[in-house]
């Protein structure tokens, strides 16, 4: 598969809308960027961002997550063909295994809708606000082999108001994600 001059070839793991996948797909079109995604596989083929990723002419993938290692071995075989650099995972609802981390043996980026080391895994926002924390926010971070342990690349913070639910805080994050991914990628590779 050919480089582009100057950019990344990315792929982008999801599991549903694909709303951050948008985001990073209207990233990629700017002159600045870093990055040309390239491919997108998820794990649910009925996703909405598949049909996005087709719509934007981006190869993509449904491979259903029924054995860990069918996916990921699927995955990896792809990842190969389309020589990619770095693997952006944006509202991918699985957890890879350590096998796959080592065998792609490139940078995997994820983006966790919380304040890491605060709130690994998942139902963070529904957290946040039990614990009456006073911000919750977004944090794009390495993937290593411990779950949402890895170095953190870029965070941003939203205050969580008393009129705030589960719903109406995911959204304020969301938003915030789909700002700061992009920067986060950009931050990564000028630091490489």
């Amino acid at each position: 598969m050919e480089k582009y001059p100057g950019k990344k070839n990315i792929a982008v793991f999801i599991s549903g809308r694909g709303s951050n996948l948008k985001s990073l797909i209207k990233h990629s079109k700017k002159k600045n960027s870093l990055i040309k995604i390239i491919l997108v596989i998820s794990n649910n083929p009925d996703a909405e961002g598949l049909k996005y990723a087709s719509k934007s002419k981006i190869k993509n993938y449904g491979i259903k997550f029924t054995k860990n290692s069918n996916f990921e071995n699927s995955s990896l075989k792809l990842l190969k063909k389309y020589n990619i650099d770095i693997l952006c995972l944006a509202g991918f609802m699985k957890i890879l295994s350590g096998n796959f981390i080592k065998k792609f043996s490139k940078p995997i980026l994820n983006i966790h809708p919380s304040l890491l080391p605060k709130y690994k895994g998942l139902n963070t926002h529904e957290r946040a606000i039990k614990n009456k924390d006073r911000f919750a926010g977004s944090s794009i971070h390495k993937v290593t082999e411990k779950l949402d342990s890895g170095k953190v690349i870029l965070q941003k913070k939203v205050k969580i108001l008393k009129s705030d639910n589960v719903r109406s805080l995911e959204k304020k994050v969301l938003k915030i994600e789909h700002e700061i991914y992009p920067k986060a990628i950009n931050k990564f590779l000028t630091n490489l």
